[in-house]
Parts: structure tokens; C-alpha cells; sequence
């Protein structure tokens, strides 16, 4: 089937890369924007579900907001996008848009002296981007101890009956545990890219943190098997203290018989 003709009202990658050529011709053409990259996928390779990101570098002396607002009018006008939010990273703005058919376009935008990379995902179109230093992940051992924490908050929210609550940290922690993972196999770690990438068997402890409903004791099972998960993982790349097994131990025994969880 063409990728031209949609059938399911989802985006085309056709529809798609002419929305791209269409945004990168414009950066080119807009006297204020003195450059412009492809970055995230946009830079290292886009595949059928990709969605668009676009930084750009607004010239000296020009107001970011002014271009932002401009280009927001633009493209609701004449794309039919809608806006959808923004973030601030230092001086670099993110406004995420929803255009026709479910895609996603991030365009950020930078005074020029901080239009730049901060990352390998990266490619320069036109302009003369500076070099940022890259983010560093955050430290193994606060990882382990947001997990504890996310633990603890587990536990008394099931002791409180708060269920949905309950589930929400234990998410919260089994997603830590995984990212442990992900740092110990040299796993990209961050938005969960690499979690479909854990060996079977590192997956099938985790799974056994799904919980198979929102009551009692499928939520106590689930909790405690995201905490044994945890602990393993900090364990393996060295960042586990006896203390925190010795501390989290009641509540990773709790309703189990042989005090193993």
C-alpha cells in the first residue's frame, strides 16, 4: 500500500516528511532564524512511528517569544496543528504541537549563542550551533534510593487502602528497577527506549510486578516483586547498602510465608 493514502487516520511517513520539508524550508526563509537542526530521531534515523523534532536559533536581538508565537499561528492557520504545551531547558524553549493524524512535532527554539548540541542526536541543517556539554544521567545511588522511597510510599498506601495509588508507585518503581537494568547492560536508559531491548530473563522478573488486578493482595504481590527487582539490580552494579535490604525487609516479607517475598 502507498504510505501516501491513509486508512486509519494515523499519520503517513509520506505526510510526514512533507510536513518536515515544509518546516525546514521555512526556517530557511524566515530572516530571524539564523539556524537550524534535526535532532532526537529527526538526526539519527526516523522509522514508520517517529515524530518530528526541530531546533532552531533565533538571531541576536530578537524576541524567542515573538518567533515562537509567530510560528505557532503558522502553522495552526495553514498545518492545522494544534499547540500543545512548552518546556524551558536554560534559554532553549520546547513548544510541542499535534498536527492531522496523531503526529508529533517538537520545535525548539534558542537565542543563537545557545542554539547548540547537547547530545550525539544532532545534525546541523544550516547555522553554526555551539557545543553545550552533554546532561549527565542521574547518580546510580540516588536511583536506588528514589526506588526505596517509591517503596515505602507503596506499602502505606496499601495499608491506607488507597489502591490506584498503591499501583502508581509501584509503576514508578518497577520503571526504576528497569532503568538499573538498562545502566548494568549499557541499555539507552532514558524514556524506557531500552527496556524492550532486557534479556527475556531480566523481563520476566519484572513482569511478575504487573499486577493481574487492583486489589490487596495482587497489588502486595506486585509490590514486592518491583522490590526484590530493585534491590537485585542495585546489587548488581554495586550500589545496594545492607542497611536498605535490612530496612525494606519487612515490607518485602509482608503475607509471604517463607520470608523470601
Amino acid at each position: 500500500m502507498s504510505t501516501t493514502q491513509r486508512t486509519t487516520g494515523i499519520f503517513t511517513p509520506d505526510e510526514r516528511e512533507r510536513i518536515w520539508a515544509d518546516l525546514v524550508a521555512a526556517a530557511e526563509a524566515d530572516p530571524e532564524i539564523v539556524g537550524a537542526a534535526a535532532v532526537g530521531s529527526s538526526a539519527t534515523g526516523r522509522d514508520r512511528w517517529s515524530d518530528l523534532d526541530l531546533t532552531l536559533g533565533v538571531a541576536e536581538g530578537v524576541s524567542v517569544a515573538a518567533v515562537m508565537d509567530r510560528w505557532t499561528d503558522r502553522l495552526e492557520n495553514e498545518e492545522q496543528a494544534v499547540f500543545l504545551f512548552d518546556l524551558a531547558a536554560g534559554e532553549t524553549l520546547y513548544r510541542v504541537f499535534l498536527f492531522p493524524g496523531a503526529l508529533q512535532v517538537d520545535i525548539s527554539f534558542s537565542p543563537v549563542h545557545a542554539f547548540g548540541s547537547r547530545g550525539p542526536r544532532f545534525r546541523t541543517i544550516f547555522g553554526d550551533p555551539v557545543q553545550h556539554p552533554e546532561p549527565q544521567p542521574p547518580d546510580t545511588g540516588f536511583l536506588v534510593g528514589l526506588g526505596v522511597h517509591h517503596c515505602i510510599r507503596a506499602h502505606v498506601c496499601l495499608e491506607r487502602g488507597k489502591l490506584w495509588q498503591a499501583m502508581h508507585w509501584i509503576n514508578e518503581l518497577r520503571e526504576l528497577g528497569m532503568t538499573l537494568a538498562c545502566r548494568r547492560l549499557g541499555l539507552d536508559e532514558a524514556y524506557g527506549r531500552g527496556f524492550d531491548q532486557l534479556p527475556e530473563t531480566v523481563l520476566a522478573g519484572f513482569a511478575t510486578s504487573v499486577p493481574v488486578a487492583i486489589d490487596q493482595a495482587a497489588l502486595g504481590k506486585s509490590l514486592r516483586a518491583a522490590g526484590w527487582c530493585l534491590l537485585e539490580e542495585a546489587s548488581r552494579v554495586g550500589a545496594m547498602h545492607p542497611r536498605i535490604v535490612a530496612g525494606l525487609k519487612p515490607i518485602l516479607t509482608a503475607g509471604t510465608t517463607d520470608g523470601t517475598g
